[in-house]
């Protein structure tokens, strides 16, 4: 194999069985977007089971069918190593757990060129992350967002990620979030089962959209406050801003969610008074087998102080 390449395998799943054959293998192998996915069959970087190069992103897929994608190895990061001090819930070889606070983001991006989770990573790791998330993303499996804190894991190598993306894809992975939402919700427990995708009327915000991706978020109350309520947010599926969105489409979106959220007047005085700027969201447990070892890996995070304060303030 050439040395300048890493190779992941991918089957198509029986619930892709005639979608088209990038969208197929996008959603087989999630580390790789659509658009990474098609400028890979273009460059005639995917093969199928008998060898043959496959190079009609729009051929259809059929359920049980084995692909080989080649993909170049990441040419050395541009990111910069940066000292900046992680908590770390597990930490091996093959991969490494962070309990992220709110403000920081997780990749470099436009506006965020360094100051970012992977440049910490970089300095911590050495250099040793995985590279299927390409030059910007190394070792990036998943994310949360910036004002959101919580546990998130990130890979050393190619085959821990591959692995991790591979329990992502299964909906294995057990996560759950604590969230402060305004209101009492009705019934305190059940679920939003909504396909998600790009605002139609802003390309900045996600929404419910007929033909989007299926996105699915339990939820149960824990604690009803005054006006509001903690609640125990399960992802099945992990989607853009998806238990924002999945919450205020019931009328209970996150307090301080300065895109989602419309607080009562008495809300907003205490978010000022306690000058609390984000969704109050936490991601609170993580859950996964080791993609190496096979053992089983279960983490929790504690509210982080800020999120903290604004629940006891509302406790009833």
């Amino acid at each position: 194999m050439d040395r300048g390449v890493s190779t992941v395998d991918a089957r198509i799943a029986e619930s892709a069985n005639g979608w088209r054959l990038d969208r197929a293998l996008a959603d087989a192998v999630p580390t790789l977007s659509r658009e990474r996915i098609k400028a890979l069959i273009a460059g005639g970087k995917v093969s199928n089971a008998a060898g043959n190069t496959v190079r009609d992103p729009s051929a259809k897929a059929m359920a049980g069918m084995a692909f080989a994608i080649e993909i170049p190895l990441p040419e050395p990061a541009h990111n910069e190593a940066q000292d900046i001090p992680l908590e770390i819930a597990f930490e091996d070889e093959h991969l490494i757990v962070i309990d992220k606070p709110a403000g920081l983001v997780v990749h470099p991006a436009a506006g965020n060129a360094d100051g970012t989770l992977v440049n910490a990573l970089l300095h911590h790791c050495g250099g040793s992350l995985s590279g299927i998330g390409g030059v910007a993303r190394p070792g990036i499996v998943h994310r949360i967002d910036k004002d959101t804190s919580g546990l998130m894991v990130a890979a050393k190598t190619d085959r821990a990620h591959e692995g991790l993306a591979r329990q992502f894809a299964a909906h294995s992975i057990d996560r759950r979030y604590r969230a402060i939402v305004g209101g009492h919700p009705a019934p305190p427990a059940g679920t939003v089962d909504a396909p998600l995708a790009r605002s139609p009327a802003n390309r900045k915000k996600i929404a419910i959209v007929a033909g989007g991706k299926r996105a699915v978020t339990h939820y149960r109350t824990i604690e009803p406050l005054l006006g509001a309520a903690l609640v125990e947010c399960r992802l099945e599926t992990g989607r853009t801003h998806q238990v924002r969105v999945h919450m205020a489409s019931i009328g209970h979106a996150l307090l301080g969610d300065p895109v989602y959220g419309r607080p009562k007047e008495a809300q907003r005085i205490l978010l000022k008074r306690l000058d609390f700027h984000r969704q109050a969201l936490h991601a609170a447990h993580l859950g996964f087998h080791h993609p190496i070892t096979s053992a089983t890996l279960a983490f929790d995070s504690k509210m982080p102080a800020d999120m903290q304060e604004l629940f006891s303030s509302l406790v009833v």
